[in-house]
């Protein structure tokens, strides 16, 4: 019966940090797909390159947005043209941090800290999207027609959108945001919450930590609570922060910040929906690998 009540808990509480920011990237998605017009993605984002990347990087990361309000923008942004490297760094650098993030990892972690976790999500947006650019991956969206009445190239499908009214505008936005986002990802979401609920409700994480983690296998844990929790990058600081005064190494700690807000189960399922299970295993396997490295680095200097 208490694992019950705490599921129940648990799912209420992500309910209560998830679904507003969902909604948040529901309403952009469609703001993104009915008034961006195609031919700036193609120029900005649909290219390979370290610029688009980049771009695509530290817009991510100064974005408030988390994990879960990032998926409906970052496919938004895929069917409008982005190339696979910038939606991944997108993916990467939206939820691993944010201004609220570092002002809290500021006060609790101090400056150093916070200036390498800063350069360290950059560091792993770009090392993501360039490899992403790299993969061999035929997108489910690459049929294109061009306009004959704009020099812009548009989806094949996509309504010719000029010389709309506001109220017709407002009602496209509207119904991409909360009719077309919510049949694309709403199932993945909503199967997320339940898991993610359920493995919050069953592990006793302070007693694992104090008694058995407070060393080297302290990495272990943080990459395996990363992959298997969400919590969001502002959330996750004092969390952290509680993990590593009862005995958690920083450097693990640095590695649970930058993985655990990457990550949820919502992102897995629609990674693996909209790009496929072979780009979402290269996904997951490399965060893991530069989470580490970033996270081991960050330990060895400073001993």
């Amino acid at each position: 019966m208490n694992y019950i009540n705490g599921f129940f808990m648990s799912l209420k509480h992500y309910s209560y940090e998830v679904v507003p920011a969902v909604l948040i990237g529901f309403l952009i998605s469609g703001v993104i797909y009915e008034l961006i017009p195609t031919g700036w993605v193609n120029k900005y984002l649909g290219k390979k390159g370290i610029m688009p990347v980049l771009a695509a990087t530290v817009v991510g990361a100064f974005l408030p947005i988390c994990c879960w309000g990032s998926l409906p923008v970052a496919v938004s942004l895929y069917k409008k043209g982005a190339k696979l490297g910038p939606v991944l760094a997108f993916l990467v650098a939206t939820p691993a941090t944010s201004v609220s993030a570092l002002l809290v990892t500021y006060q609790l972690f101090g400056l150093n800290f916070t200036i390498y976790i800063f350069f360290g999500v950059i560091l792993m947006g770009v090392i993501s999207g360039l490899v992403g650019n790299e993969l061999k991956f035929v997108p489910r969206f690459v049929e294109k027609e061009t306009c004959p009445h704009c020099s812009e190239e548009t989806i094949v499908g996509e309504p010719h959108k000029h010389g709309r009214k506001p109220f017709e505008i407002t009602t496209a936005v509207l119904k991409y945001a909360f009719w077309e986002m919510p049949k694309e990802l709403g199932l993945e979401i909503l199967i997320g919450l339940l898991l993610a609920a359920m493995v919050a409700s069953v592990l006793p994480i302070g007693h694992l930590i104090k008694h058995y983690l407070s060393g080297g296998y302290g990495y272990l844990f943080s990459v395996i609570f990363g992959l298997a929790m969400y919590i969001c990058s502002t959330a996750s600081v004092p969390l952290v922060n509680a993990f590593t005064n009862q005995g958690l190494n920083i450097g693990a700690g640095m590695v649970l910040l930058l993985l655990g807000p990457i990550t949820s189960y919502g992102t897995i399922l629609v990674l693996r929906k909209e790009f496929g299970t072979k780009i979402l295993f290269i996904y997951l396997a490399l965060i893991v690998f530069l989470s580490l490295a970033l996270g081991l680095t960050y330990s060895f200097l400073s001993m």
